[in-house]
């Protein structure tokens, strides 16, 4: 089955090795389920792209971003649309905001999570 891309695995591991301050701080709040109870995958390939933070359980991404991002405006707009029609939820935080207010950032990934459908039961007993 080509789906016209390959997936990234190689560069998902090379981002999770050279992780920003802001994305390393995001994943100590997000790793081992510690909001919510709810699973995060780091720089995880969803189609063509890499995701920052995704729990595929209740479809959210969460990005972090850089001051290239604000640069780059369409580009990211173009990106989240292809999630969304992929089902899932995008919220983005700036670097800045993870660094200087890592507490305000989690509570608002709370406040989405509530909103989140339930999250999609274990295949086979497995966690996604």
């Amino acid at each position: 089955m080509d789906k016209g891309y390959k997936r990234p695995t190689m560069r998902s591991r090379e981002l999770r090795l050279n992780a920003t301050d802001a994305e390393r701080k995001l994943w100590a709040q997000l790793s081992a389920r510690k909001i919510a109870g709810v699973r995060f995958n780091r720089q995880f390939p969803i189609g063509p792209f890499i995701c920052d933070f995704v729990s595929r359980s209740v479809k959210l991404v969460i990005e972090v971003d850089g001051g290239q991002h604000a640069v780059d405006v369409e580009k990211d707009q173009a990106r989240t649309a292809y999630l969304e029609a992929q089902g899932y939820r995008v919220i983005r935080f700036w670097n800045n905001d993870v660094l200087d207010r890592i507490e305000g950032v989690v509570s608002e990934i709370e406040a989405d999570l509530e909103t989140c459908p339930p999250p999609t039961p274990p295949i086979n007993g497995r966690g996604v």
